[in-house]
């Protein structure tokens, strides 16, 4: 029978709504982390259930995000229900829906796909890799360009940075995030500093781009806990949980400071190293 500890939900809770909102790949860590400790933990993220406690933290993250910036998704959702289409908020509605449907789609298609892959740690070492360079590259080429005024409406800011063809397309790179260690935040940031998008009102646009596509994800998922994959954890599941939703509150308030004046350099460096260093472990000493 699986056994999922008290301890192993405090450690991945807190992984979870730590690497979430920044750049540098949640599920990649929730791979790597259990790889690198080895024994027991290596056993615990090698199990199927382990697939279904990392959609059920997310989902805490999630739900963290929406309290967080609830204000702006009453404002998003009044503007629809009240059919207000003339609105920044309601125009920012239809872009995240435009930037949800890629990755929904690709998901659902390879779903299969990207199941084998998730408990791979040489291809999460890869993929997080690839998530620094991505990082960096983005730096240096906005780093050539001059900087925007930006309207203080955070949504008239993204209406007039992000055309819907441009919604589309950042939701198709959010696709990547599908392979463990390429992060979601860090490329939907990347593609809209791109844009011309400061760097908090990038961050602002990924925060709230993430939530549905982490809902949706948990909504198809979660019903399998309740056919008993996870009997006799489900308290464990819980605390892990809660420990998720305090992380990504934390990290939030956090990382949306950062933005306003630093850059996605460090995150870089963090995802080249522990990326190279974890293929030298898992590809060349394994």
């Amino acid at each position: 029978m699986f056994h999922f500890t008290y301890l192993q939900a405090a450690v991945t809770g807190l992984i979870q709504g730590i690497t979430e909102l920044f750049p540098i790949s949640s599920l990649g860590h929730s791979v790597l982390v259990p790889a690198w400790l080895g024994g027991s933990w290596r056993a615990f993220s090698d199990t199927p259930q382990y697939l279904l406690i990392a959609v059920a933290l997310h989902l805490a993250s999630a739900v963290a995000l929406f309290i967080v910036f609830a204000p702006r998704w009453i404002e998003i959702l009044k503007s629809v229900l009240t059919w207000r289409k003339g609105t920044s908020a309601f125009k920012v509605f239809w872009l995240l829906v435009l930037g949800t449907v890629p990755v929904a789609l690709i998901g659902y298609a390879f779903n299969n796909f990207f199941q084998r892959n998730f408990q791979k740690p040489l291809s999460s070492a890869i993929f997080l890799t690839l998530n620094g360079f991505i990082l960096l590259g983005t730096e240096r080429l906005i780093s050539r360009r001059h900087s925007h005024t930006v309207p203080a409406d955070e949504n008239l800011a993204i209406v007039e940075r992000v055309s819907p063809g441009q919604a589309f397309i950042i939701g198709v790179g959010q696709s990547a995030a599908l392979f463990a260690g390429i992060s979601r935040f860090g490329v939907t940031v990347s593609a809209g500093m791109l844009r011309g998008l400061s760097r908090s009102v990038a961050a602002d646009f990924a925060f709230l781009l993430s939530f549905p596509v982490v809902l949706g994800a948990s909504i198809v998922k979660l019903p399998k806990l309740g056919h008993g994959a996870l009997s006799g954890s489900y308290g464990a599941l819980t605390f892990g949980a809660a420990v998720a939703f305090v992380a990504t509150i934390l990290s939030v308030k956090v990382l949306t400071k950062w933005f306003k004046t630093n850059s996605l350099r460090p995150f870089a460096f963090y995802c080249l190293l522990v990326g190279i260093i974890s293929i030298v472990k898992f590809g060349i000493i394994n």
